[in-house]
């Protein structure tokens, strides 16, 4: 027990899992405001904005990145020691959602 204690690499991990905490916290501030945002643009406009479409998507992944890498299902470490996610879905296939 005492070996697992003193482990150099596990309190590193818990380092860095303390900075993503707080920046999976700045996510889910940001995400509300797209999700605000987005609400308005559809109420005012009737049409959803693309380029906040897209940022939504990839904050939505970094955010499940975060909580992979701080539920121990991945080594590999999230924005800003690794690379931000590119939205994965187009636009145009999330618009037909309108």
């Amino acid at each position: 027990m005492k070996q697992h204690l003193l482990a150099k690499s596990t309190w590193i991990r818990g380092f860095f899992m303390l900075i993503y905490a707080f920046l999976y916290g700045v996510a889910r501030i940001v995400i509300t405001a797209v999700v605000l945002f987005q609400f308005g643009a559809m109420l005012l406009t009737g049409h959803l904005n693309e380029r906040l479409l897209s940022f939504g998507q990839s904050l939505s992944l970094y955010s499940y990145q975060i909580i992979r890498y701080m539920t121990y299902n991945t080594e590999e470490k999230p924005f800003p020691l690794g690379p931000w996610p590119a939205s994965s879905a187009s636009v145009e296939s999330l618009r037909g959602r309108e």
